[in-house]
C-alpha cells in the first residue's frame, strides 16, 4: 500500500504543501497547468531556499505577474505562512471585489483538472466556508473570500489537490499539527493562535504548540489536512521512496520552517484494501429510556436534514432493567457541533458519547435514467472503476409509482432495467 505522510512539526500552509509536493517529485508543469486551468491569470513561481539549513522548495502564487497575497484585510506579516484569505461577512456588506463560496465552487467545477483533484479541492473549500460560517454565525454561502487573497487560496488548494491526487497514494497520514503560539492580527482584531477558523478546522486533530511565537498552521493548511482525510497516526513502519520539503515564508533562527512529505510503501498490511476509498467520520451516541416513538422519528429526520450521514435507533436494555433506545448518528467532523446541539435540544439525554472512526467506502455517483414512468436517479457504487452496486433512488421510484398508479416494485424494476441497458451500451462503446 502506498502511503504519504505529512510531518507538520512546523505547521502547514497551502504554499508549504505545494513546495513539499514539488520537492517530492510532483511535476512542476502539472501544477502550472492546473493554475492556468482556473483562468485567473495565475501562475506559480518556484525557487530553492534554506530554512535553518534545510533546503526546501518555495512556491509563490503570481496573479498577472504580481504576488497574489498580502491583502490589507487579512492577517499582517507577523506569521510565516499564507494569510487567512476568507473574510466572513454578510453579502450585503461584502467588499466589491470578492468571491463567495458558491462562486468559487462553480469556478473549481469548471476547471479542466483531474476529477479526483477536483473533489479534494471542493472538499477543502467546503470545510473553509463552513468553518468561517460557524465562527461568524452566518450561512456558508455568505462567506466571502476577498479577491487578492482568494486567488492565492484557490491556486494553493487546487494545485495542492492536483499534486496530491497525482501521487495516487492509498492513504494519507499526518503527525500532530504544530499550530504555533502568540497572537495574529485578523480582519476582526487581534486573536490568539490558532486563528478562529484554523481552530475550528482542527477540532479532533492532535495538535501542539512549539517553536517561535507565530502562526504556523493556516486555515488553508488545516483545510487540506481534512480534505485529504489524513489519518493522524504516522507510527506504522513504511519503506521510504521519496521525501520533500516545502518552505514557509519566514526563516526563524534555529527553527526549520518547513513541511516534510514522505512517500513510501507500508511494510505490513493495513486494515483497508488498497482498492477501496476511505474517510474519517464522527460517531455520536446517546441512550434514552423515556423517548416516545414520535420524538425518535422526529429527531432522526432532523438529523439527516442537518447533515448526518446516517441516523439509527436500536432497542437496548438500560440500567435497572429499563427498556430504552440507543440513538446513533454518523457525521462529518464539521457537522458534529450542530448535531450535538440537535440531540440535546430534541431529546432528554444528559450526555453524548463521541468518537472518530475510519470508514471504508465505495465511490459513488448519481446517474439519471429514462423510464416509461419518467426520470429516475440511480445511485451507482464502484471501486477502482468496477461497478459493484446500482440502486434506484427510493423517493424517485415512490413518486413514479404514485403518479402512474403502479406498484413500487414495478418502478424499481423499470429503473434497474433502464440503467442496465444504459450501462451495457456504454461498456460496448
Amino acid at each position: 500500500m502506498k502511503i504519504a505522510i505529512l510531518d507538520c512539526f512546523a505547521g502547514i500552509s497551502g504554499d508549504m504543501l505545494l513546495g513539499a509536493l514539488l520537492d517530492a517529485g510532483v511535476s512542476a508543469e502539472l501544477l502550472q497547468q492546473a493554475a492556468r486551468a482556473l483562468n485567473l491569470g495565475a501562475e506559480l513561481r518556484v525557487s530553492r531556499v534554506t530554512r535553518s539549513g534545510i533546503s526546501a522548495a518555495k512556491v509563490d502564487v503570481l496573479e498577472h505577474g504580481h504576488l497574489a497575497e498580502h491583502a490589507p484585510h487579512t492577517h499582517d506579516g507577523s506569521h510565516p505562512h499564507s494569510h487567512e484569505h476568507a473574510h466572513a461577512e454578510p453579502a450585503a456588506h461584502a467588499h466589491t471585489h470578492s468571491r463567495n463560496w458558491p462562486q468559487i465552487r462553480a469556478l473549481i467545477g469548471q476547471a479542466s483538472i483531474d476529477p479526483a483533484a477536483q473533489r479534494i479541492a471542493l472538499r477543502a473549500f467546503e470545510l473553509l466556508a463552513h468553518a468561517e460560517a460557524k465562527v461568524h454565525n452566518i450561512a456558508p454561502e455568505e462567506v466571502h473570500f476577498h479577491e487578492v487573497g482568494a486567488v492565492d487560496t484557490i491556486v494553493d488548494i487546487v494545485c495542492g489537490s492536483v499534486g496530491a491526487a497525482s501521487l495516487a497514494v492509498d492513504e494519507w497520514r499526518a503527525t500532530a499539527v504544530n499550530t504555533g503560539s502568540g497572537f495574529v492580527q485578523c480582519a476582526h482584531g487581534r486573536m490568539p493562535v490558532p486563528a478562529p477558523a484554523t481552530a475550528e478546522l482542527l477540532r479532533g486533530v492532535p495538535t501542539c504548540a512549539a517553536g517561535p511565537a507565530m502562526e504556523l498552521t493556516t486555515p488553508t493548511g488545516a483545510a487540506m489536512l481534512r480534505a485529504l482525510h489524513c489519518r493522524f497516526d504516522a507510527r506504522d513502519p513504511i519503506t521510504l521512496a521519496a521525501t520533500g520539503y516545502g518552505a514557509g515564508n519566514r526563516n526563524p533562527e534555529a527553527f526549520p520552517n518547513v513541511l516534510r512529505l514522505s512517500i513510501g510503501a507500508a511494510e505490513s498490511p493495513l486494515h483497508r484494501p488498497a482498492q477501496f476509498s476511505g474517510d474519517r467520520v464522527v460517531v455520536l451516541e446517546c441512550a434514552l429510556d423515556d423517548a416516545t416513538p414520535q420524538v425518535l422519528a422526529h429527531t432522526l429526520e432532523l438529523a439527516l436534514e442537518r447533515g448526518a450521514l446516517d441516523a439509527m435507533a436500536a432497542p437496548v436494555t438500560m440500567k435497572k432493567g429499563r427498556l430504552g433506545t440507543l440513538l446513533t448518528l454518523l457525521c462529518r467532523p464539521h457537522d458534529e457541533a450542530a448535531l450535538q446541539d440537535l440531540l440535546f435540544r430534541e431529546t432528554t439525554t444528559l450526555g453524548i458519547r463521541r468518537r472518530e472512526e475510519d470508514r471504508v467506502i465505495l465511490d459513488r455517483e448519481s446517474i439519471t435514467v429514462e423510464t416509461d414512468y419518467g426520470r429516475i436517479r440511480i445511485k451507482v457504487a464502484s471501486a477502482a472503476g468496477e461497478v459493484l452496486n446500482a440502486m434506484p433512488e427510493y423517493e424517485d421510484c415512490r413518486r413514479a409509482a404514485r403518479e402512474h398508479a403502479i406498484p413500487l416494485r414495478s418502478a424499481i424494476d423499470a429503473a434497474r432495467a433502464a440503467w442496465s441497458e444504459q450501462h451495457v451500451s456504454k461498456a460496448k462503446a
